[in-house]
């Protein structure tokens, strides 16, 4: 099977699509929110689009409103509400992305991102987290450096050395640039 991809222009179609139809509150994380929102450029292999009740009907919504715009169901991705009912405070951390007449899409503040992704540091959730460092930075944003360090410094051990390097990498970005305003 060939793997989805889905860029700016096709996220920002269905995100549209979801503002109009969908009911409720909805978190867009991982690769589809730095798509939009900081790294125009990159491409995702499905829409992590979460909704805050974490229900059974939130999921079915979505799934319909995927096969109504001919995005297949398994691109639209609403498991990554585990993670983020794992963050305490998350809900504080959210940003308005677009509303709709029954329906609000967020996207995670910069801390709430970072926090999001630290848990699995792929090279991919690398590569998102240092281009958004640099925006945050270009664009004076509020960012909990610290909070962010702690919860790398929480992680469990792992023999993995190249997730330990790109931790290593990571904690490293976020100590060298302390003119970014925090709490964010």
């Amino acid at each position: 099977m060939v793997p989805l991809s889905f860029d700016r222009e096709q996220i920002e179609r269905f995100l549209d699509a979801a503002a109009a139809r969908l009911d409720g509150d909805w978190l867009l994380v991982d690769g589809a929110a730095a798509a939009i929102w900081f790294k125009s450029g990159r491409v995702t292999e499905d829409i992590d689009l979460v909704g805050f009740g974490g229900t059974t009907q939130e999921r079915l919504q979505l799934m319909q409103l995927a096969s109504e715009q001919g995005v297949p169901i398994e691109a639209v991705n609403s498991a990554a509400d585990f993670f983020v009912h794992q963050i305490a405070d998350w809900r504080a951390r959210i940003e308005v992305l677009r509303r709709g007449p029954r329906a609000t899409l967020y996207r995670p503040s910069p801390t709430l991102f970072l926090l999001l992704k630290i848990g699995r540091l792929s090279e991919t959730d690398l590569e998102d987290c240092l281009d958004l460092l640099r925006f945050v930075s270009l664009n004076r944003l509020a960012l909990d450096r610290r909070r962010v360090i702690e919860a790398l410094d929480a992680l469990p051990p792992t023999e993995d050395t190249r997730r330990l390097e790109r931790q290593a990498r990571l904690r490293e970005v976020l100590g060298e640039d302390r003119r970014t305003p925090s709490p964010g």
